[in-house]
């Protein structure tokens, strides 16, 4: 729910995130989430070099990269191009901390 909250605020602070519709939505919050939880703990691991050289600001990649993989598997979702991605997950995981943080107490 957080997530799918996320996403739909992104599409009013980034033109080039749009959804064609509200199932939209939430199969990309699904699959973002299943990324995150699956894919993301692989890509971690496989490019630990260069996250510790970088000091962790790798994940911002691999985060944008989630997004980008989620956008062309699911029809509707569109991330226009790399930057777009890549702030979109920066106010993502921000929002979502947020109010994980505000429902929590």
């Amino acid at each position: 729910m957080v997530t799918a909250l996320s996403l739909w605020a992104s599409t009013y602070v980034f033109s080039g995130i749009k959804f064609h519709d509200v199932a939209t939505l939430i199969v990309s919050a699904l699959l973002l989430g299943f990324a995150n939880a699956v894919i993301k703990p692989l890509l971690i691991l496989l490019t630990l070099p260069i996250t510790f050289f970088t000091f962790g600001l790798f994940l911002l990649v691999i985060n944008a990269f989630i997004i980008l993989l989620v956008s062309y598997l699911v029809p509707g979702f569109q991330v226009s191009d790399f930057g777009t991605a890549l702030f979109a997950s920066l106010f993502i995981s921000a929002l979502s901390v947020f109010m994980n943080f505000i429902v929590m107490n």
